[in-house]
């Protein structure tokens, strides 16, 4: 005799969603424990199970509870943090910084409560999650009933959680063997995108995915200039990279594939990767639109996102199913294309099997987790029902529904909201602990907003440390007397560089600030031909601290970072007032002059046409010995053959600002 099931919803209209599509209206659903006993027509199961508390449907849609494929739920904190940026910008410049500031073990519990809130409400019962502090994710997701894929975040540079990619690897590990065997998380490990990783991180992590069956959860292909520098690197684009690192021994859930080719999609689909579908997400950053309808076409799982709230900025996955089918649609001119009963099944079955949970739950099918909504289509934007075209629900779901439209779930068997109210989270309260982040937050990015200088510290590299230089630069008209006087045996030549240099100066309006400049440097060999190039950040701070006899300045030293990023992030990020660019060629050496060590710089400046100069500088570290190399300095101008009368108390960059004003 079969165990009777615990509770019976009866009087729903019921959408099961698996791979035949049943329908039954009206239709009822048993629910044994967790899972799912029996699904049907309500007749049947009446007359199955006639002595079965049952649950009054009242006519609604009955169906899987949506499958939210890539998200980073505990950035609901920082939702509308900084918006209207390209990717790179909003990446790197903003939600970083402030994550290395903010980000905790409280931090993300609070921001779990307030995505699960807003989750349930949409009708969400399972999502895919990546961030720091995944262990704290999943005791929140846990403890409020809501099933989820969690990925512990590994990339190459320090996080809020790990110092170094070692210690989040180990994180990850100790991570995946606490929940492996729990009813509503499933544990995966998340190196963040290729760009952020290196080979052996991404190697260590699909090892660590495969020898403990998890999914691992990557970005891939979210931007063209991710794609271009992929080339650039590696000489093939990203998914063959991925590849060739091994990646796809593991279970992989690749977010957004924005920009791969139909070779690339062969091999997703060949290796079994589920793809996560972001179009919100892609669309704000301007990513662009991923090839979906060639993925499902080629056999590949592709779920539906809502991508992180700081860069969609919500959670509501009836958003996503429309602007799914629409965006198909518009971009290939056919209405054909993704239509309303694909996007849905992309929300729940595909969804689920994207993730590698397919066995678990997507569809309302015996055996299967009790994973459920109930979504009333009587409201005024969803009427009226027109029962022509039995399909014609999954159109008003997709098309004309909304996330309010959602008023119980289920996950699990268990009950997390209830005609709207939800169950175990207390809105109100979470609410006025996110504001209290906020206020925090913004009084951090004021602060740093006033500064150039903790602008270039936020993200990353930049040497914080002061230091100073005594330098004087005259102006020459024949560069041979100088060549000849540095081979005089008064001047110990310890090396010498040729370079090629562009700088690209920003100007701010406080003058206080200095300027920051760009650099790129081209290395030439003996024959002038470009062997390597490198790229720098300089903050220059006001020009002139002290002067000495012969205008030999004692000047502020530079704050040197990386310059990782492109000249265009960089506009976009430090927001400059103007640009001065500066091309020169530089014949550089270091020397030992009266056993002090100086860098000599003959310098032509060709755009702006200026002409030869030559430049003396040495690092300093106390008054005493700014003075005493400032005399040398002079000395060694009139050594090397220039002349006192000539010297320039500028840099290039105020002499150019002075001749444009």
């Amino acid at each position: 005799m079969k165990e009777s099931p615990d509770i019976l919803l009866t009087n729903a209209i019921v959408l099961t969603m698996d791979d035949d599509m049943n329908l039954y209206e009206p239709g009822a659903l048993a629910v044994r424990g967790d899972s799912i006993a029996a699904v049907g027509p309500e007749k049947q199961l009446l007359e199955a199970y006639p002595a079965v508390e049952r649950f009054d449907c009242g006519g609604k849609v009955l169906m899987p509870g949506l499958i939210n494929a890539h998200t980073h739920v505990p950035m609901t904190l920082l939702r509308g943090l900084a918006d209207d940026l390209r990717l790179d910008v909003w990446l790197l410049g903003y939600m970083m910084p402030v994550e290395r500031e903010f980000v905790s073990p409280e931090f993300v519990e609070l921001g779990t409560k307030l995505a699960c809130a807003e989750l349930i409400r949409s009708g969400v019962t399972t999502f895919n999650d990546m961030y720091y502090f995944e262990e704290q994710v999943a005791r929140t997701t846990a403890d409020v009933g809501l099933r989820a894929v969690c990925g512990q975040t590994v990339l190459k540079f320090p996080s809020p959680d790990a110092e170094s990619f070692e210690e989040s690897l180990a994180r990850a590990q100790e991570f995946i063997e606490n929940w492996k065997t729990h009813p509503l998380i499933v544990p995966a490990v998340a190196p963040h995108a290729p760009f952020t990783c290196t080979d052996e991180i991404l190697q260590s992590c699909a090892r660590l995915a495969a020898e403990n069956d998890v999914p691992l959860h990557i970005h891939i292909a979210e931007t063209a200039i991710e794609v271009e520098n992929s080339r650039k690197e590696h000489g093939i684009p990203v998914v063959p990279y991925i590849k060739r690192q091994k990646l796809f021994e593991a279970k992989v859930i690749a977010a957004h594939c924005v920009h791969v080719d139909e070779g690339e999609i062969r091999t997703l689909s060949r290796y079994g990767a589920g793809v996560a579908h972001n179009p919100s997400s892609n669309l704000k950053l301007a990513s662009g639109v991923a090839p979906v309808s060639t993925m499902l076409a080629m056999g590949v799982n592709v779920g539906i996102g809502t991508d992180g709230p700081s860069s969609n900025n919500d959670l509501d996955m009836f958003e996503e199913l429309r602007l799914t089918s629409f965006l198909a649609k518009g971009t290939s001119g056919d209405p054909l294309v993704i239509p309303a009963v694909t996007a849905l099944s992309m929300a729940t079955r595909i969804g689920a099997r994207a993730l590698h949970i397919g066995h678990l739950t997507g569809s309302l099918e015996p055996g299967k987790r009790a994973d459920l909504i109930l979504v009333d289509i009587s409201s005024l934007h969803n009427s009226p029902r027109f029962r022509r075209d039995p399909a014609g629900i999954y159109a008003q779901l997709v098309f004309a529904s909304k996330s309010t439209d959602v008023s119980d779930v289920m996950v699990n068997g268990r009950w997390v909201m209830r005609d709207h109210t939800l169950l175990g989270l207390d809105e109100e309260a979470l609410l006025a602990q996110a504001q209290t982040y906020a206020s925090r937050i913004d009084s951090f990015l004021i602060q740093r907003e006033q500064s150039v200088l903790s602008k270039l510290i936020a993200i990353g590299g930049a040497l914080e440390e002061e230091s100073f230089e005594v330098q004087a630069k005259v102006r020459i008209s024949d560069p041979a007397p100088i060549l000849q006087a540095l081979q005089k045996p008064e001047i110990e030549i310890v090396y010498s560089r040729h370079y090629h240099e562009f700088d690209t100066y920003f100007e701010f309006d406080d003058p206080e600030q200095g300027y920051l400049r760009y650099r790129e440097d081209e290395y030439l060999d003996e024959n002038g031909q470009v062997v390597n190039a490198r790229y720098r950040l300089t903050l220059i701070g006001p020009a002139r601290e002290d002067a000495f006899p012969q205008d030999v300045l004692l000047s502020r030293s530079r704050y040197l970072a990386p310059a990782r990023h492109s000249l265009r992030f960089y506009r976009e990020y430090f927001k400059p007032r103007g640009e001065i660019f500066i091309e020169k060629d530089r014949l550089r050496w270091k020397i030992l002059f009266r056993d002090t060590s100086f860098y000599v710089n003959l310098d032509r400046v060709e755009r702006p046409a200026l002409g030869y100069f030559l430049e003396i500088k040495s690092r300093t570290w106390s008054r005493r010995d700014a003075e005493h190399k400032s005399a040398l300095v002079a000395e060694l101008i009139t050594f090397l053959g220039g002349s006192p009368e000539e010297t320039v108390t500028e840099d290039y960059v105020q002499i150019v600002s002075r001749s444009k004003a």
